[in-house]
């Protein structure tokens, strides 16, 4: 067993929410009066910390007002949340790794909102930690990948993270952490290769095979 700890990112990595998490953010927005972020902008964002978020996807908005463009944008997204599943083969792959390692999760997400997501989905039990962008530095900063090393005393090198984003790849980087890239959620593939990982997968069963033989 090479990697002691897989670390999962949530969205657009586990969950198949990156599309709803976009026009989430563009529908507020639009209530909002604010010119509406196309959707590779929206996208690129997912992952990020809040005030990051915002000043990319929507620079006119004035700092005073994030409060507002917070509230619109959970009223969409939690209208929505039960619409959003898993990818498929997602739950057995989770189910075989954690016979083998321990998982954890590096999430975007408030503690609030992924609690919500794991209890509605019945996978708290896959996970030994997990750390979310309203408890410590968000993404592309390492203090996620940092802090889980030293709770469960690992090194850099008993780590793998797998992410959609090349903020999650970012992450690993500066963190001295390998890391598997997946195209199937927010990022192009050719974004997140530029990010070097050990490799980038189009679908859920071709990333289990490489941890079958690889992890």
């Amino acid at each position: 067993m090479k990697y002691s700890l897989i670390v999962f990112d949530w969205d657009g990595t586990v969950i198949d929410s990156t599309r709803t998490i976009a026009e989430c953010i563009q529908q507020a927005a639009a209530e909002m009066g604010l010119p509406v972020p196309h959707d590779e902008r929206a996208r690129h964002v997912i992952g990020l910390g809040l005030h990051d978020s915002l000043r990319h996807a929507v620079p006119e908005l004035p700092a005073s007002r994030y409060n507002d463009f917070v509230a619109l944008y959970r009223k969409y997204f939690l209208a929505r949340e039960d619409t959003m599943k898993l990818f498929p083969g997602m739950r057995e792959l989770l189910s075989s790794l954690k016979e083998r390692h321990l998982l954890a999760i590096a999430t975007g997400k408030s503690r609030r909102g992924l609690d919500r997501a794991l209890d509605a989905g019945g996978l708290r039990q896959y996970f030994a930690s997990s750390r979310c962008a309203d408890e410590t530095h968000p993404k592309p900063h390492p203090a996620m990948l940092l802090e889980l090393m030293q709770e469960l005393d690992l090194a850099p090198e008993q780590l793998l993270m797998i992410g959609d984003t090349s903020h999650d790849l970012a992450m690993a980087r500066s963190a001295g952490v390998a890391s598997l890239a997946v195209a199937y959620g927010a990022h192009q593939e050719a974004a997140l290769r530029s990010c070097g990982p050990l490799e980038c997968f189009s679908t859920v069963g071709e990333l289990s095979e490489w941890l079958k033989a690889n992890a």
